[in-house]
């Protein structure tokens, strides 16, 4: 079993519950298990596409290709147009 958090009204509203349980049978990516639940995570998949959102996998920041397995706590948090060094990506 693998515990999904959401964070943040933006994603919780595109998805419809703050924390979800996945089962797992065997060790994944995180891109691949939100792809293999669209019916509960489908919502995530714009965000995650579009770069929008922090994941972080066991509290270690992780990225759609980080791996995930049986027992793993995955955490996404809306994250609109911001750079890695907590700067906003402003037009000028």
């Amino acid at each position: 079993m693998v515990t999904i958090l959401v964070l943040g009204t933006t994603l919780r509203d595109a998805v419809g519950e703050s924390e979800i349980e996945v089962g797992l049978t065997e060790p994944t990516t995180v891109k691949k298990l939100v792809e293999a639940n669209l019916d509960r995570l489908g919502g995530l998949r714009r965000f995650l596409i579009d770069r929008e959102t922090l994941i972080t996998v066991n509290k270690r920041i992780g990225s759609e290709d980080s791996p995930v397995k049986n027992g793993d706590v995955v955490k996404f948090s809306f994250q609109s147009r911001t750079s890695y060094d907590g700067t906003r990506d402003i037009p000028t």
